[in-house]
């Protein structure tokens, strides 16, 4: 029986080393699917949500390095697709989405569902194109995988059912080999690595700031901090590469961060910063006589957040290898031990306000992220929603062992804690997998808890459950507004994980949290954690503005005057009695 495009596709993805693809089937999608079938060595992954699926594709990449796929059928079902993918293209994760179209002759007659996805997906795409014919789809479908991998991003392959369901071009295939590139290596010239020496040897007091362009560096990151005796300080996607194994890891800066992250910034004479594109300027250091290093494979990014008085275009791993025979050790600790002293302090504060007391409800949210960081494995991968999801997985899910972890941290989305625990726990079934999700996160993806359910995958999902938007509730306070629009209905989440197949706990009181988060690590299939916490728990940054003292007074002004005493008071009792 004749090939036909789509069963040429699958062959193409399978040489591409692709194991699964996650999405919603539909009739365009119906000659894909019906190869993969024939095929059996390509698993789909059915989920509720094209969105979710492009979540959990993006996940997967990310943990692997690999291509990972997603698909959404004609119209509305690859329309969906679209947020999920401008995060994967921002994390800058190898994925390659599929999205089917109309009957190729319907093109431009305005047809049901008819969308041009090759224009919509061209933003948040290094290769986006339409499959005009069966003589296409070989070479097309190999430039958009070389596309995804090479430039580390997404494309997008679009194809018409109808044309899927033709006999395919008899073609040579290409090798594996030439489908999974390799990450190059940049080296910056010898000269630049002279100036970077020169600099950093002359510097009194040095700082190392890293991102997510430190992954595989860990090593040379902890050699050059011990020679240079300074702070590591990490944006929040270095998290997960910098903090282990790392006696001079000093916490995050940024909103979400660590004051003492951001005093190792701040009173420094030398910043080296290395793979990371840390978008926040408020926190740089704001003085001329700071001097600034900045390593970073992408030139794009050199300057683009701080002035730079050495900009080197290199791969950390291999920058670093080739800078530190030039650094001459460094006697004097006095500044890294500050910001060791006051990072210490600052740890012990966070894991007080992560102890509760029996009986004394709400239950803090500190508390409960710090009871999964403690029980959890070595090799867990904590997932986590935007906003305080994320301040909770950055300040108490320590990166130890084999640790991982994953959230939209470029593209800021809810809703992709879940989803993206999904294509984890695909990818690596045998590892802990643990979502730190929103109230309101959750319940926008929700119908995908049925998809782990069917699935059966054993992720725990603890929900952060105080009936509110509460970071965007908190954005407003600090705005000196009332906050409007934030209040969610209160619901019971661990009712409903029952109603459809997950094992559900509720939790109300801190003497409660130890317990169920033992219990929920321990049962073999999927659990939802049900974490009633405060509402009015405070997430103080780094840094804080005079504008933003002003703006909170001016809150809680408005509030008694407007016959909110209550609200004021909780504020209040929540962060005020320890």
């Amino acid at each position: 029986m004749a090939k036909t495009v789509a069963a040429q596709l699958a062959e193409v993805l399978a040489l591409a080393g692709v194991k699964r693809i996650y999405g919603v089937v539909g009739d365009s999608l119906n000659a894909l699917t019906e190869a993969l079938r024939k095929r059996g060595d390509i698993e789909w992954v059915h989920m509720r949500s094209e969105e979710a699926a492009a979540f959990a594709a993006g996940a997967e990449a990310h943990l692997t390095g690999k291509l990972a796929v997603c698909a959404g059928s004609c119209g509305p079902g690859n329309v969906h697709l679209i947020n999920g993918l401008y995060d994967c293209h921002r994390s800058r994760v190898p994925v390659l989405a599929l999205a089917a179209q109309i009957p190729s002759s319907e093109l431009g007659t305005g047809y049901f569902q008819e969308t041009h996805p090759e224009q919509l997906f061209r933003e948040c795409s290094h290769y986006c194109e339409l499959i005009s014919g069966p003589n296409q789809l070989q070479r097309s479908s190999e430039i958009a995988i070389r596309n995804a991998v090479g430039k580390r991003g997404v494309s997008v392959l679009v194809l018409p059912g109808d044309i899927a369901l033709q006999k395919a071009e008899d073609v040579r295939l290409s090798t594996p080999e030439s489908l999974s590139l390799s990450q190059s290596v940049v080296m910056p010239s010898a000269d630049q690595v002279e100036q970077m020496a020169s600099m950093l040897n002359s510097g009194a007091r040095v700082t190392m700031l890293c991102g997510a362009g430190c992954e595989g560096a860990g090593a040379q990151v902890v050699a050059l901090a011990r020679k240079l005796q300074a702070p590591v300080v990490s944006a929040l996607r270095g998290k997960e590469f910098v903090e282990k194994n790392n006696p001079h890891f000093v916490g995050l800066t940024g909103l979400i961060g660590y004051a003492s992250g951001y005093w190792a910034m701040i009173d420094c004479d030398v910043l080296l910063m290395l793979g990371t594109d840390f978008p926040y300027r408020q926190f740089y250091p704001d003085t001329a006589d700071t001097h600034v290093i900045q390593v970073d494979v992408r030139a794009e990014n050199i300057g683009r957040r701080t002035r730079v008085d050495v900009g080197v275009v290199g791969s950390v791993t291999a920058t670093l290898q080739a800078l530190l025979p030039r650094i001459e050790p460094k006697q004097d600790t006095a500044h890294v031990e500050r910001a060791l002293t006051h990072y210490r302090k600052v740890r012990a504060e966070l894991d007080d306000l992560g102890r509760g007391t029996v009986g004394r409800k709400p239950i803090h949210p500190p508390q409960v992220a710090r009871a999964f960081d403690l029980q959890a494995s070595d090799d867990a991968i904590f997932t986590c929603d935007v906003g305080l999801p994320t301040v909770w997985a950055a300040r108490y899910a320590t990166m130890k062992g084999q640790r991982r972890l994953v959230g939209s941290f470029n593209h800021g989305s809810m809703a992709s804690a879940m989803a993206q625990a999904i294509g984890a726990q695909k990818a690596f079934p045998d590892r802990q997998v643990i979502a730190f999700a929103g109230d309101g996160g959750f319940t926008m993806l929700m119908g995908d808890v049925l998809s782990l359910v069917q699935h059966q995958l054993p992720i725990k999902i603890v929900v952060f459950n105080n009936s509110s938007l509460g970071f965007v509730a908190m954005e407003q306070q600090v705005g000196g507004m009332l906050d409007v629009g934030t209040s969610m209905h209160p619901t019971n989440f661990a009712a409903l994980a029952e109603a459809v197949g997950l094992k559900g706990l509720r939790v109300e009181d801190p003497g409660q949290v130890d317990e169920a988060v033992q219990q929920a690590l321990a049962t073999p299939g999927p659990v939802l954690v049900d974490a009633v916490v405060s509402k009015a728990e405070l997430v103080m940054p780094p840094k804080i503005t005079a504008a933003m003292a002003a703006g909170f007074t001016l809150f809680g002004v408005k509030a008694l005057l407007s016959g909110r005493t209550s609200e004021v008071l909780e504020l209040a009792r929540t962060n005020l009695w320890r």
